[in-house]
């Protein structure tokens, strides 16, 4: 090709970019070229060239490839001066005219020279980074207007589009393409993919088609059509990765937005990180026009004149959740991500964009999309010192040097400098460097630089970075270096977790929906899961908090709980690691963790925080029955809650967790059962009468569990002949009736779950008599029928409420009488070991694990409990509920009954129903070994071993046993 005027050929201009790292692979292309070159008559341009053609066929095969598959277009490079080179490459590209199958060849032939060319200069020392990055983003603009004309001339084939092709609108009239990221920034690197979001103006577009062409589906076919045109592999080769993404909402929007949609997106859930994302906005392809006046309508999002401290603080964040680790990794040269690691490129990035989010509102000047720009324009107005962006902007040019000829090597979006010591070199050769040692230290000392340049950025501002690594969920896709964070937190899905922070980012849950549950969350989420992975299963505790967030009706007031108690939160997700019981109960009903933000929350369980009070009133400022069961179960679930985080945690011992159960349990008895019998006289009328309930087992003794159910029976007293006004209920009716619905309210399940299992078969009688008993009936039953067994059910009995106070101490005297009536000719102790030996030969443990029927096991400490209390009956002594008081000359089975008691409140506030320890988390297990005072599991085990055989023959002592023979129980006493 003639020299033109004033032009300098690219043959005369190159300089060999290093040393030639493989001289057997550049002698072999040297003979390709040698030959083709001799006989096209181009030897000449080719010997002034080879020095610096010899450096890049030494390290890079895809540049070698492209010179040996096409000696004419190298020739063609070689012979002419490379600015024009390009504006012909660039010209072709725009002057392509047909549909996708006419183009397709010819834009890959043309990119591949552009490659070529790019590659050429840059390593030749021709052209600077700004000259390589506009050259490649200023091709793929024209490639992305050649695929949007051939597609569109396609539609316009088939008669689904009717505008004319030279429409001035462009070739979709209302549909237009933005260039986002470093192609909007006329920053497009080497082998990038580039990201185009696709918009249409309904109004516009709807003219253009055929009658009957649904308009979103043609844009979708558009779409699609222009990223298959340019992003399909032939055997030409592509020409560049397309990704539609950067649009609103990706996963659950089409590929072709209107940009109505699209704008009330980000003016209502629009994040800060996109915000960040359209300062690089370039329209690109289609109606510019439309384009203009869809950025114009989006610069108060983008540029927000005034920002609250919560959106300043959630744009600090997006650059704290990429902060320095102290993992030890990302600083050594091998496999160093010259992008996405420390001291990378985005680190340089972020550090301007986070400050024009935030200054360039007010600040017109601050807003340009390309990178060293924005650094001296922060410096030009005071925002940096200049040294600062003298030293930024210089590390950006060197590291996207760096990434430009990671990626020449073999044509990959990739960023990592090789792990392989011979590919690095062929990096270092194409950067200029023969000792790779060298290189390796200059590499790591730059990263060093920009690092410790970037955690300057809002020093001692709220710390949101990860002792594990880099943790940023903005964009579209996942972040490599986040992935690698999160394996090191221990989750074995990690692109799963990712995606679910990433979706509550886009406000797909009504916890982030409005703008300030998103910025609060954008600070919630790296404390969320360097919390979740100290928990020790940090894959059950973000799949059971992930269903508890997302069934949040609002999320604002909770996040910011979380993030002003720190210490709180991480008392709940730690308890959700090992705690499906609880971790269920806040997926099922997200309002439990209502009772969080009571002050009360943390107070100690022993301290009357006015409970009853408050459900008492609650419940009273109802309107019906079904009212006050609701406003009960709320009360209840909040408080169930509040004490399973204080045994589980370790917060409230044995008893005191033992007493707020039943506490709590009372509580709940006290409010509903003046209601049911409300209720009672409303359907039947009036009574003249009165009723107690009475608490038995472990809600008598007031040692309750999570698992607890309530044993009760109800007794009354009546005239006679007396019955209802309305109905004319006799007395065994109508408290029979008041009863049930009792049982009903207790038990029942409505909208706000269900409180307890009731069990009333411990009545005189049992499920045989009456559900209801009279007080007279009681205490005949007792004196002439009563079983040593029933006894022993009645050394735990407890008036819990009662219609009239007298009555229901008139019911607590029945009881003590009932226990302290002389039995002349029993055996207590030969009952209690009787029936001890048949629930041993019928009732069999389920396991070591089993606390209550195992030998040794707390059945064992609470039979010789009730011993101890029918003795003390007998003799005048003083009575007591607690199972530890009674046990008081029984040391042994008193610290088997508390040790078991301990275990056994753990496993019931954790799980419901049976479990088996040895299956669950070793941070679960280690609890347990804590409760019971065991360095670890393992000893857990060997001392409670041990522990048993010693209650059971501490039992054998205390409990005599007697004659043989069985007596015949037909209900359960424990």
């Amino acid at each position: 090709m003639p020299e033109t005027k004033n032009a300098v050929l690219l043959a005369h201009s190159l300089v060999p970019a290093g040393p030639v790292a493989n001289p057997a692979a550049a002698d072999r292309l040297h003979d390709t070229l040698t030959e083709a070159a001799a006989a096209d008559g181009w030897s000449d341009a080719l010997t002034a060239a080879w020095p610096a053609l010899a450096p890049v066929a030494g390290a890079s095969p895809y540049l070698a490839g492209l010179m040996r598959r096409r000696p004419a277009h190298l020739r063609r490079l070689l012979e002419g001066d490379p600015a024009e080179s390009l504006a012909r490459i660039l010209g072709e590209a725009d002057a392509l005219d047909g549909e996708p199958d006419d183009v397709r060849a010819p834009l890959r032939v043309l990119k591949a020279d552009l490659h070529l060319l790019t590659a050429l200069a840059d390593l030749g020392g021709v052209w600077d980074l700004d000259q390589v990055t506009e050259a490649l983003s200023k091709f793929a603009d024209a490639a992305c207007r050649a695929a949007l004309r051939a597609v569109a001339a396609e539609q316009r084939a088939r008669g689904r589009l009717i505008s004319p092709p030279d429409d001035s609108r462009g070739p979709v009239p209302g549909l237009f393409g933005v260039a986002m990221g470093k192609h909007g920034a006329n920053e497009l690197n080497y082998s990038s993919d580039i990201d185009i979001s696709l918009f249409f103006e309904p109004r516009l577009t709807t003219l253009a088609l055929a009658e009957g062409v649904e308009m979103q589906d043609f844009a979708n076919r558009v779409g699609k059509g222009v990223a298959t045109l340019l992003s399909e592999r032939t055997a030409d080769g592509y020409v560049f990765r397309v990704d539609l993404r950067l649009r609103p909402d990706p996963s659950s929007t089409p590929p072709v937005v209107a940009a109505p949609m699209a704008l009330a997106y980000y003016e209502s859930v629009g994040q800060n990180w996109e915000r960040a994302a359209f300062i690089k906005a370039r329209p690109v392809l289609g109606d510019l026009r439309a384009a203009g006046r869809f950025l114009k309508a989006l610069v108060p999002f983008v540029w927000r004149r005034s920002l609250d401290y919560a959106a300043v603080l959630d744009i600090q964040a997006i650059k704290r959740q990429i902060h320095v680790h102290k993992t030890g990794e990302g600083l050594a040269a091998a496999g160093a991500n010259l992008k996405l690691g420390r001291g990378g490129i985005r680190e340089i990035e972020f550090y301007a964009q986070t400050q024009q989010l935030i200054l360039a509102g007010r600040d017109p000047a601050l807003r340009t999309p390309r990178t060293i720009e924005a650094l001296y324009a922060l410096a030009d107005a005071g925002h940096i010192p200049r040294t600062v962006a003298d030293e930024l902007s210089a590390a950006y040019v060197e590291l996207r040097g760096l990434e430009h000829r990671v990626q020449m090597l073999d044509d990959e979006q990739t960023h990592r400098l090789p792990e392989d010591a011979e590919r690095r070199a062929a990096v270092a050769a194409l950067a200029g460097g023969s000792d790779l040692s060298a290189f390796d230290a200059h590499v790591e000392a730059l990263l060093a630089r920009v690092n410790a340049r970037y955690g300057e950025l809002f020093e001692g501002g709220e710390d949101l970075d990860s002792s594990y690594g880099s943790l940023v969920f903005t964009g579209v896709e996942n972040d490599p270096e986040t992935l690698e964070t999160l394996k090191r937190m221990g989750f074995s899905e990690a692109a799963s977790v990712a995606d679910t922070i990433r979706a509550w980012h886009h406000g797909r849950i009504p916890a982030t929906r409005t703008e300030r549950g998103r910025e609060l969350f954008t600070r919630l989420a790296p404390r969320l899961l360097e919390a979740v992975a100290r928990s020790g299963a940090p894959d059950d505790a973000f799949r059971r908090f992930a269903v508890f967030f997302s069934g949040l009706t609002a999320g604002v007031q909770v996040q910011a709980l979380f993030l002003n108690q720190p210490k709180l939160f991480e008392m709940v997700l730690g308890v959700m690691a090992f705690a499906p019981r609880l971790a269920r109960t806040l997926g099922r009903q997200p309002a439990a963790l209502d009772g969080v933000l009571d002050a009360r929350f943390l107070t100690d369980l022993s301290d009357d925080t006015g409970l009853t009070e408050q459900i008492l009133r609650e419940a009273g400022e109802t309107e019906d029955f079904e009212g006050a069961m609701n406003a009960v179960r709320r009360l209840h679930r909040e408080q169930m809650f509040r004490i399973g985080i204080h045994a589980l945690t370790g917060r409230a011992g044995t008893e005191a967790a033992g007493r707020a159960y039943a506490a709590l349990a009372d509580a709940a008895m006290r409010t509903l059962s003046p209601a049911a019998l409300a209720e009672t006289v409303r359907l039947g009328g009036a009574f003249p009468g009165a009723v107690a309930v009475v608490a038995l087992g472990k809600a008598g003794s007031r040692e309750m569990t999570a698992g607890s159910d309530l044993d009760l029976m109800t007794l009354y007293e009546a005239p006679p002949e007396a019955t209802s006004t309305l109905k004319d209920w006799t007395a065994d009716v109508f408290y029979a009736r008041f009863t049930q619905r009792l049982i009903a309210a207790l038990s029942a399940h409505t909208a706000e779950g269900g409180l307890y299992e009731v069990d009333m078969r411990l009545r005189p009688t049992g499920s045989k008599g009456p559900v209801s008993v009279r007080l007279s009936a009681f205490d005949a039953y007792y004196a002439k029928e009563a079983e040593t067994w029933e006894f022993m059910v009645l050394t735990r009995a407890r008036v819990v409420w009662a219609s009239a106070p007298a009555f229901g101490e008139r019911v607590g005297a029945a009881i003590e009488a009932a226990l302290r009536r002389p039995r002349p000719g029993v055996d207590v102790a030969a009952d209690v070991r009787r029936m001890r030996g048949l629930m041993d030969r019928e009732r069999r443990p389920h396991g070591f694990w089993d606390l209550k029927l195992s030998p040794g096991g707390q059945v064992d400490a609470e039979f010789a409990a009730q011993f101890r209390q029918l003795q003390a009956a007998a003799i005048g002594e003083p009575l007591t509920l607690s199972t530890l008081e009674a046990l008081h000359d029984d040391p042994i089975l008193a610290e088997a009954w508390r040790v078991q008691q301990r275990l056994a409140h753990l496993l019931a506030a954790a799980f419901e129903g049976r479990v088996d320890p040895e299956a669950e988390p070793s941070v679960f297990q280690l609890r347990l070994a804590e409760a019971a005072g065991a360095p670890d599991f393992e000893t857990l085990k060997t001392e409670l071993t041990d522990l048993r055989l010693r209650a059971r023959k501490a039992f054998e002592r205390a409990v005599p046993a007697g004659r043989d023979g069985d007596s015949e129980m037909s209900r359960s006493i424990s």
